[in-house]
């Protein structure tokens, strides 16, 4: 017969067992190669960062870390399988600004942005520049902002996409400016500028990564930058000091992990991160891509986490207010 001690005693065991098994996860860990998970297409901004931290953190980890592109959904297909994936910290999600915004924006996910994930430390930050065709009749960001509320939707907006960068900060203009203008739809922001520069789009939103170059050969105009601080290398204003503060946000990126990863697999993870952050390589390349390496401070989980909450908090009632969601 089976005595009380014993059944207390295996219902202990049974209870433990978990706990056994995420410290045994952690101890071994890593033991495999690690999977960097990136929802858009290979050669963009977010591929080339994520390749960059990857090549930087399978040196400090002592293993391979390679990086997947699964595209589909504005990101929320890439996202959706990580926050499924066995939580050993070997399969990974780096997403941009539009994690943060998925929430308000879709209506129905298969996760919790906030509680399905462990986030593991902001790695990059882009600004954002304000643009126009070579012969839009603007001379500053004061006569840009007056021409756009004066023709309203007689002019034109592109971006690529529900959820991108530039999809959002074209919704942060357009409520700057009180007006609605006439949003033309991309495939990606190349084909965008290239209509742009034949006159064919009026005024587009997008990464310095991706305009700089069209800027500094004069093929478009450019009227500010939209981080609080200057961007080295682009001689533009902030919005900030051009006189539009409502105007003011980063592309950035954040590594993720399950939620349900052990925290010291977490914290070896945002080690590697930090580590990969000082890389010469990495820092060089972040300077040509007009990208700059998150802090030692942001590139923490506590950090990431509060301000994952506040990214999701801050673009709800602009989204709301836009009227625009995914099916």
């Amino acid at each position: 017969m089976i005595n009380r001690r014993s059944l207390l005693a295996a219902g202990g065991a049974l209870l433990a067992a978990p706990a056994l098994s995420q410290s045994a996860l952690a101890q071994g860990f890593p033991d495999r190669p690690v999977t960097i998970t990136v929802p858009f297409t290979a050669g963009g901004p977010t591929d080339v960062i994520s390749r960059l931290v990857a090549e930087g953190m399978a040196k400090n980890l002592g293993v391979a870390v390679v990086v997947e592109n699964v595209t589909g959904a504005g990101g929320t297909i890439a996202a959706g399988r990580v926050a499924q994936a066995r939580p050993d910290g070997s399969t990974l999600l780096m997403h941009h600004i539009g994690h943060a915004t998925t929430a308000t924006l879709y209506r129905s996910l298969s996760y919790d942005v906030e509680k399905s994930f462990a986030p593991l430390g902001i790695v990059s930050d882009a600004a954002m520049t304000l643009v126009a065709r070579p012969d839009f009749p603007a001379t500053d960001l004061a006569s840009y902002m007056a021409e756009i509320r004066q023709r309203g939707n007689a002019l034109t907006l592109a971006h690529s996409g529900l959820g991108g960068a530039n999809q959002l900060c074209g919704m942060l203009l357009q409520r700057a400016a009180g007006t609605t203008l006439t949003t033309v739809v991309f495939r990606g922001s190349a084909p965008a500028i290239t209509d742009m520069m034949a006159g064919r789009i009026d005024v587009f939103c997008d990464q310095a990564t991706n305009t700089a170059p069209f800027i500094r050969d004069g093929r478009i105009k450019a009227y500010a930058a939209t981080l609080p601080q200057r961007v080295p290398g682009l001689e533009l204003p902030t919005t900030a000091e051009a006189g539009v503060p409502e105007l003011v946000m980063s592309t950035w990126h954040g590594l993720y992990a399950p939620a349900a990863t052990p925290p010291e697999i977490q914290e070896r993870l945002s080690a590697a991160i930090r580590a990969a952050l000082q890389e010469e390589r990495l820092l060089a390349r972040f300077k040509e891509l007009v990208t700059e390496p998150a802090s030692q401070e942001r590139a923490t989980p506590a950090y990431h986490r509060r301000f994952l909450a506040e990214e999701v908090a801050r673009w709800r009632p602009i989204i709301q207010e836009a009227g625009q969601y995914a099916d």
